[in-house]
């Protein structure tokens, strides 16, 4: 009985230990709901400041946005420079001060103080590139290294007896050493410039010369010439007339090539060109050998013209006479400060000034167009010839712009034989691209005015040289204006002409020395011209003109 009594209680006690460990365990309802109820809350929470983040995050960028902006926001730098208050003003004082005291350290063999300098010198232009690249300015943690430096090495150049006298002295023969070179560069690239200019391309004497030899090789070419001297559409006035005056082959090409591509009926076409007794072969081969959409071309040499002589031209007599000829053809001159495009024989060469003879070379002709040998035409030119010139000789572009290019800007007008019978401010015009009526020409006796003015300029005080002026006194009051968009200028010289101003211009010129066929010529215009440049042709292809 005591053991299973035992037994029994042992049980008892085993359960009731149990019973108050799950009693331990388990947690109340209430207590599960409560947290049940936080956990809830903290969610809604959670999403709700998290909306809110949301939606208020563009403002939060747009505010970082701009202020990020502030530190980037642009600055003059050249009022940078010139600020008194700034530290990049203080960094080009400090250089220009260290870049005096290199040159009087080298002139008393100090290399290493001079090199120390131009160290310091270095590092300040790469922080004044930097700044003005990006534009914004140069704070005093990036300057005050440099300026510290700076300031002792030229310190150590003071204190090494370079005083401010030495400095004064020293930088002053150097001024005027540095002006004498700056002078003397300036000239020699005028002369250099006006060389090659007036100089004629290998490539250009190469293809005169074969068409020479084909000329002299074949007498058949000599017999066309000949029987074309006699068509009758040479002085057929229902026909489009045009004249040429060059010793260019190739350029005269590119004009009547031009032409003839941009016309409605090219074979209405009439081109009379003059050259001289070298170029003639050559000239008259090109034309005979190549076909010009069925334009006539007649090529004429000025030997031809007998009327021409010293007792009819004053321009003859002038030329025969020694000092004109030193003038102009003289390696050198006594005169240092002469102006070198002055005295290119160009301007006094008689295929220049033949465009004062027209009504004599062209006695049938009632209008006729001049051209240049270095345009290019663009658009159909017959239209020209229906301008209505109200009695003027000449039709041409006026070139003035408020007060560029009036006549007192070619002309001398403290000359009382200009001041009399001029206006000082009357519109200046173009030569290059001019309608000429030769009927109002020979009423107005145009060619007797221009030997009047020649005679008055014998000594060059009227004006120094060119034919310009010599035509702006011809055809004084003789003058229509013309749209502007005839006739564009400015291709040998000027590099930022509107493009839209080429388009739409009738002929673009290639005034200046950068001619189109020469390497200086400006790349940006050159392909005008070469588009009308047959380089297929065998003559051009052996000569390597493309």
């Amino acid at each position: 009985m005591l053991r299973g009594t035992g037994h029994g209680g042992g049980d008892a006690r085993r359960r009731a230990l149990e019973h108050r460990r799950s009693a331990r365990r388990r947690l109340p309802a209430w207590i599960w709901w409560l947290l049940g109820i936080f956990l809830l809350v903290g969610l809604m929470l959670f999403v709700l400041h998290h909306n809110q983040k949301e939606q208020f995050r563009p403002p939060v960028v747009d505010n970082g946005s701009e202020i990020d902006e502030v530190p980037h926001a642009k600055v003059n730098f050249t009022e940078e420079l010139l600020s008194s208050t700034s530290f990049a003003r203080q960094l080009a004082d400090q250089m220009t001060l260290a870049k005096a005291y290199v040159i009087l350290a080298k002139e008393h063999g100090n290399l290493q103080l001079a090199w120390e300098l131009s160290s310091q010198i270095r590092n300040c232009q790469r922080l004044l590139s930097e700044g003005a690249v990006s534009g914004r300015a140069i704070t005093q943690d990036e300057a005050h290294p440099i300026i510290s430096r700076l300031a002792r090495l030229i310190y150590k150049a003071q204190d090494a007896h370079y005083d401010i006298s030495t400095t004064i002295v020293t930088l002053k023969s150097h001024a005027l050493a540095l002006e004498e070179r700056a002078k003397a560069a300036i000239v020699q690239s005028a002369e250099f410039g006006q060389l090659a200019a007036e100089s004629f391309p290998k490539n250009l004497h190469c293809l005169t010369v074969k068409l020479t030899e084909e000329w002299l090789r074949n007498p058949k070419h000599r017999s066309r010439s000949e029987e074309q001297r006699n068509s009758t559409r040479l002085v057929d006035n229902n026909l489009y007339h045009f004249c040429i005056f060059s010793d260019n082959v190739l350029a005269t090409s590119v004009v009547v090539n031009s032409t003839v591509s941009n016309a409605n009926h090219p074979q209405q076409l009439v081109f009379h060109v003059v050259t001289d007794r070298i170029h003639f072969g050559a000239m008259s081969t090109w034309f005979l050998i190549n076909d010009f959409k069925g334009c006539t071309v007649e090529v004429r040499c000025i030997d031809e013209f007998s009327w021409l002589n010293a007792s009819s031209s004053p321009l003859v007599r002038q030329l025969s006479e020694a000092e004109t000829q030193g003038y102009y053809y003289s390696s050198g001159s006594k005169n240092p400060e002469r102006e070198i495009k002055f005295h290119n024989p160009k301007f006094v060469s008689l295929l220049n000034h033949l465009r004062f003879y027209i009504p004599q070379i062209l006695p049938n002709l009632e209008k006729v167009v001049f051209l240049d040998d270095d345009v290019v035409v663009q658009k159909d030119l017959t239209q020209l010839f229906s301008i209505e010139l109200h009695g003027n000789v000449i039709g041409a572009v006026e070139t003035c712009l408020e007060s560029f290019h009036r006549y007192h800007k070619y002309l001398n007008f403290s000359h009382p034989t200009i001041s009399a019978k001029i206006d000082p401010h009357t519109c200046g015009w173009a030569f290059g691209m001019n309608i000429f009526d030769l009927i109002a020409w020979r009423k107005a006796n145009a060619t007797s005015l221009y030997h009047y003015w020649q005679e008055k300029n014998s000594d060059l005080l009227l004006w120094r040289t060119g034919t310009l002026p010599a035509g702006l006194l011809t055809f004084y009051g003789l003058m229509e204006p013309l749209d502007r968009r005839w006739h564009v200028l400015g291709l040998g010289y000027d590099i930022d002409i509107d493009d839209r101003l080429i388009e739409s211009a009738a002929v673009v010129h290639y005034n200046g020395n950068m001619k189109p066929w020469l390497k200086l010529a400006i790349r940006r215009y050159k392909y005008i011209w070469e588009r009308y440049v047959n380089f297929s042709h065998p003559y051009v292809r052996e000569c390597m003109l493309h």
